[in-house]
């Protein structure tokens, strides 16, 4: 197979294509035409298979099909390199009877119940979860004080993790964002709500530096990652739950925005990210809710009502595939070992896809 400029993947030549692409990535080859990637990413039927042998540099596009930007270009790719390396979901602490330690993992696809992958460095609650493509990572937590760590595992074979850093400012019920370099750290509580977004760069172990605010100070809220903005969605502001949608640019500080409203005002949800849209799932209101909401990257727009989980519960945590999202562990009044998986696209409710070893709430999600 060869492509030559304005050329477009079909079938079972694109699902080559791409697995070779994901294997090169890491080498900083950029030169697949960006159309190609775009239609990819929003082909709900493509689910990489990372590994297998990369085509030869004849198979690539020597030129960009397309105008965008490099740096557009560039984000794509990104975001490609970091769907596609995702094969597992990552569900970490979190309360049953007491706090617990316990990093849970399970395979994206087919279903089936999650194993003990490893601990975390203390039994906390209430982490806010980023992703790289190699590493998970826990940040803010509650301890019986509000604690600042910044936890760090490695996906892949089983492993422990390992204190990476701090936030400016020791808290709990953040979201987290995560861009292909960056994990973002967004509101929580402090003894009081917070505005704060704390960034920190994947990698070699360092503290997060204030990046700016939201819109509203509030804690217990969803986070979701474009390939260029962090969202954060729902939360409480101490008085009651709120609907608010904030998107923040990657990158350079600044502040957030008002990008939406979700269809219901809730505090502790969960976030899941296709390439094209975020989804809100579950969380509580004046009772415990089941709703999956669905909105859209790029122009600010109101989220609409996606489907259902299929328990009501909150305080879960949050993992998403190329194409589909992941509800794990929550509460329904009673802690939940549910992990329940709803496809992107096309409106639908969740199904149980499997449990995870112990139930819990107030815990973390990772994807990797």
């Amino acid at each position: 197979m060869s492509l030559d400029d304005g050329d477009s993947l079909r079938g079972s030549d694109k699902f080559a294509f791409f697995r070779g692409l994901n294997t090169d990535l890491s080498s900083g080859r950029r030169d697949v035409p960006i159309n190609d990637l775009v239609e990819y990413l929003n082909d709900p039927l493509i689910l990489p298979n990372v590994g297998g042998d990369a085509p030869s540099d004849a198979e690539y596009s020597s030129s960009w099909n397309g105008s965008a930007d490099s740096a557009t270009k560039n984000a794509l790719y990104a975001k490609f390199e970091s769907m596609a390396s995702s094969q597992s979901g990552y569900t970490s602490g979190g309360f049953t009877v007491g706090q617990v330690n316990i990093i849970d993992k399970f395979d994206f696809g087919t279903a089936g119940n999650a194993s003990d992958f490893g601990d975390l460095t203390g039994a906390v609650r209430a982490s806010a979860g980023q992703s790289s493509s190699t590493d998970g990572y826990g940040s803010g937590l509650y301890l019986g004080t509000y604690v600042n760590v910044i936890d760090k595992f490695s996906f892949g074979a089983p492993n422990n993790a390992t204190d990476f850093g701090d936030l400016t400012v020791a808290r709990y019920n953040a979201a987290g964002q995560s861009s292909s370099t960056d994990g973002y750290t967004s509101g929580g509580n402090s003894g009081a709500q917070s505005n704060v977004i704390d960034k920190f760069s994947f990698g070699t172990a360092t503290d997060a530096t204030d990046f700016g605010d939201l819109t509203v100070a509030r804690s217990a809220t969803a986070g979701q990652s474009s390939s260029t903005d962090g969202y954060t969605c729902g939360g409480t502001n101490g008085a009651a739950a709120v609907n608010v949608i904030d998107e923040f640019a990657f990158g350079t500080a600044n502040n957030a925005t008002d990008f939406g409203d979700l269809t219901v005002s809730r505090y502790s949800a969960t976030g899941q990210s296709s390439s094209t849209d975020g989804y809100t799932s579950g969380g509580f209101t004046t009772v415990v809710v089941n709703v999956i909401d669905e909105f859209a990257f790029g122009t600010a727009n109101n989220a609409t009502d996606f489907g259902d989980l299929t328990a009501s519960r909150h305080s879960l945590a949050g993992q998403s595939s190329v194409t589909d999202g992941y509800s794990s562990g929550g509460t329904t009044g009673t802690s939940s070992n549910v992990i329940d998986e709803f496809a992107f696209g096309t409106a639908t409710n969740a199904s149980d896809f499997g449990d995870l070893t112990a139930a819990r709430y107030w815990c973390c999600g990772n994807q990797g």
